[in-house]
């Protein structure tokens, strides 16, 4: 089990538990004055974007008949960036003072000082201000269902101090951009992105709880709440129970969509890829545990080529 932040060490070995990782591009590439801003957005670290990017090009693929406009799925590249970098900054502006006592996070820009509450939010304006520059390119309906979504992404940080299932309100929030992705294309929503969007919430509440294990001893001992300390050593079942209820969704949202025999074929292997996950991680370790969170990616793309898939065959 991974030890805590006052755990014993030699202090020449560098510490593996801190997320920011050592020597990145941003430290090589980038000019000093912006690297603070950089690791803020998490840039160095995409696995965030890929799974707020994922829902969206999901909701996309069950709404269009054939192969998807790469215009807009790259209109959701540059959208999921921006708004992935202002949901890590406003998580940190509301857990500086948690992330100062957590190992992981405590070198993290505004925990450990390198910017400043003001510079935060001069940062989360300009992203939001190039998000909404992406929104009001699409059709009027999806710009009702991203006013829908702010509220949410404010009150997520603050889930943790009142729930052990913060991770269901994360899942109802980055898998948010189904329903756009569906209504950028179709105009409006049907009942397959409906369940499509339920099914991603269960597959968010697998990953994240998985994530949240990194953390269980410093959770513990500052204080806040997550679906890993919930379920315990009776986490294995329960991702089998969480991914069960991603794959039946995925499967009934293409089925009502009309999808073709080769959707069925392809989801296949990311049922396979769900099966590895829940049955091989170590909750004892944490970088397993990353390792494991990670490979969602894996898992999403497959499921977009299976919605294509299914779509093109058609």
């Amino acid at each position: 089990m991974q030890n805590g932040p006052g755990s014993s060490r030699p202090d020449n070995s560098p510490d593996t538990r801190i997320d920011i990782p050592a020597d990145s591009w941003i430290d090589r590439l980038m000019p000093g004055w912006s690297r603070a801003y950089l690791r803020l957005g998490r840039f160095d670290r995409p696995i965030g974007t890929w799974l707020l990017l994922i829902p969206c090009w999901w909701g996309q693929a069950l709404a269009t008949n054939g192969w998807p406009d790469p215009m807009l799925m790259a209109l959701f590249v540059l959208g999921s960036f921006v708004m992935r970098a202002a949901g890590c900054a406003v998580n940190d502006l509301a857990d500086r003072d948690i992330d100062r006592k957590v190992a992981r996070t405590r070198t993290r820009p505004l925990a450990s000082g390198t910017l400043s509450v003001r510079q935060a939010l001069i940062f989360i304006a300009v992203m939001c201000a190039i998000g909404l520059a992406v929104l009001l390119s699409l059709n009027p309906y999806s710009w009702a269902l991203g006013a829908g979504v702010v509220g949410l992404i404010v009150l997520y940080p603050f889930m943790k101090r009142i729930t052990y299932w913060p991770q269901f309100v994360l899942g109802v929030t980055f898998n948010w951009g189904i329903l756009i992705g569906y209504a950028a294309v179709a105009g409006e929503l049907h009942l397959p992105a409906l369940i499509l969007y339920a099914a991603s919430i269960a597959w968010t509440l697998g990953y994240d709880t998985i994530y949240a294990h990194q953390d269980r001893e410093d959770d513990l001992k500052v204080g806040v709440k997550s679906s890993a300390l919930a379920l315990g050593r009776n986490t294995r079942p329960a991702l089998f129970a969480f991914y069960a209820l991603t794959l039946l969704g995925i499967a009934v949202a293409g089925w009502l969509a009309g999808l073709a025999w080769p959707f069925w074929t392809v989801l296949a292997l990311g049922t396979a890829q769900l099966l590895w996950q829940a049955g091989r991680l170590d909750i004892d370790d944490p970088a397993d545990c990353l390792r494991t969170f990670r490979s969602n990616r894996d898992f999403g793309l497959i499921v977009l080529a299976a919605l294509v898939a299914g779509q093109v065959l058609a």
